[in-house]
Order: structure tokens, then C-alpha cells, then sequence
């Protein structure tokens, strides 16, 4: 992958995570963190939101795309994946904001 690609694949990541919404970006919870009150599950956007701890083997590409941290002593993560407009098949360019559709999946670490 392309320095520039890959840049350009983590600012549109760190858009929709640090911001909560991006075009054709959307945030699902998973798992039981779907199941917790609407306060627990801002905390834990709040928190993916000002993920900062980027490490190698989280993060070996340099897409941004995969983290984890702690909300209320508990192991979250998130995970960023790209699909077509149709959302049928992974995206073929997930620098194209304009034909993919990225999505942030939030859950229990013990639910992954």
C-alpha cells in the first residue's frame, strides 16, 4: 500500500472516530455493549474518540483502524472496516470515502 494511501485511509478513520460521523460512515455497538444504557455506550464513544495509544501490532498498517482501552475498568475495542456502497463486499478502496462505506464497530474485548 501507497504512503499516500495509507495517510489518507487513517485521516478518514481518525475522522469518523474522533468526530462520531463521516460521509458514509456509521458507528454500530456489538455484543453486550448494544445490550448497555445510552450513557455507558457514550463513555465508550467518548473514549475511541480519544484513543491515542497506537502500537505496531494493534495497528500494523498505519490505518488507525483497530484499538483497545478501558471504560468503567472494563477492555473495550473498536474496529474500523470498509465495504462497498452496497455493503456486500469489502471496499476495494477505502481511501474513496465517495464508494465506501466505513464502519466502526464498538464492543466488549471478551466479545471479539
Amino acid at each position: 500500500m501507497s504512503d499516500a494511501r495509507t495517510v489518507k485511509i487513517r485521516d478518514l478513520n481518525d475522522e469518523l472516530r474522533t468526530k462520531g460521523y463521516a460521509l458514509n460512515g456509521k458507528i454500530v455497538a456489538m455484543g453486550g455493549l448494544s445490550e448497555d444504557d445510552q450513557a455507558k455506550q457514550i463513555r465508550v464513544v467518548l473514549a475511541a474518540s480519544e484513543f491515542a495509544e497506537w502500537t505496531e501490532g494493534d495497528d500494523p498498517y498505519g490505518e488507525h483502524d483497530f484499538g483497545k482501552f478501558m471504560v468503567d475498568g472494563e477492555a473495550f475495542i473498536f474496529k474500523i472496516d470498509y465495504y462497498g456502497l452496497d455493503e456486500a463486499y469489502g471496499s476495494e478502496h477505502p481511501e474513496d470515502q465517495k464508494t465506501t462505506i466505513r464502519v466502526m464497530t464498538l464492543m466488549y474485548a471478551e466479545d471479539y
